[in-house]
């Protein structure tokens, strides 16, 4: 549950669920001292609560998630996701757990469903399905597989809705499963998020373009947008029990999916819902 007041906000976790309230304190904390003012200020920490609790500063913004953003919104999301990944000094850095939902996790989840979920899906959803779990058994992304890039803070989740644009700047909220990472990664957690294209697209090429990759994470990059891209299809498969994104969104990661993996630009047919800029920064 959250609550929100004029100036602080209040995250209280489901009994027995510390591990995410205090990945949430660690990342504050981190920061707070690291790259001040790009994320809420921590405040109070309760892990022996009920509910563990985690207090922290109100920050001013509007999500960046189903917004049509122009270049400065693009560069100063940019900026904020640079910030945070070299925020996190690597003495310390070190002793930050890998995040949750990291490359091994996702291809084990992805094993899982290819034996459950898959048999049980026809059409082109299934047959991108079918092609991203036959490149999947050929990529050998079965381990880590990020020993050649460099590691980086990432907060652990792409969906921009975590994003809050103030009119001047880009900060981030929503840490509770952050942890060490590598940008390459945390790159295509941003650009397969089904929030970065649903509604209005965001320029990948344009966010892509403030970021000075080496080889090694040009590479990485591809193999986990296509990683990302197929747990999405998994995952938007689900969606008719909880239905959260507009109809046709399934059909729509199939395209996604099968132009990533034919290494081509994805340019997702876009079910452009008017021609919403930010919402007023609040």
């Amino acid at each position: 549950m959250v609550e929100v007041t004029a100036d602080q906000v209040v995250k209280r976790f489901p009994r027995g669920d510390e591990e995410r309230a205090a990945r949430e304190w660690r990342a504050l904390t981190l920061l707070a001292e690291h790259a001040p003012g790009l994320a809420p200020d921590p405040r109070s920490l309760d892990l022996a609560a009920g509910a563990p609790t985690v207090v922290m500063s109100r920050l001013a913004g509007a999500p960046l998630r189903g917004c049509s953003l122009d270049d400065e919104q693009v560069m100063a999301l940019a900026a904020a996701v640079n910030e945070l990944h070299a925020a996190v000094p690597a003495d310390a850095l070190r002793l930050v757990p890998v995040r949750p939902g990291q490359q091994g996790d996702l291809v084990a989840q992805l094993e899982k469903w290819a034996v459950a979920v898959h048999p049980r899906v026809g059409g082109p959803v299934g047959r991108a399905m079918g092609r991203g779990l036959r490149w999947l058994a050929k990529a050998g992304l079965g381990t880590e597989g990020a020993s050649q890039v460099g590691p980086v803070f990432g907060p652990g989740d792409g969906n921009l809705a975590n994003y809050l644009w103030d009119g001047s700047r880009v900060r981030v909220v929503d840490f509770e499963e952050s942890g060490r990472s590598d940008r390459a990664f945390e790159l295509a957690e941003i650009t397969e998020h089904v929030g970065s294209w649903v509604e209005h697209p965001l320029d990948v090429p344009a966010f892509l373009g403030h970021f000075e990759l080496t080889a090694a994470e040009e590479a990485r990059l591809w193999e986990c947008r296509r990683l990302l891209a197929l747990v999405w299809l998994f995952l938007l498969a689900f969606d008719h029990e909880h239905i959260r994104n507009p109809p046709g969104t399934v059909e729509r990661q199939a395209d996604r999916l099968m132009a990533l993996l034919a290494g081509g630009p994805v340019q997702p047919r876009g079910r452009h819902l008017g021609e919403s800029a930010c919402p007023e920064t609040r």
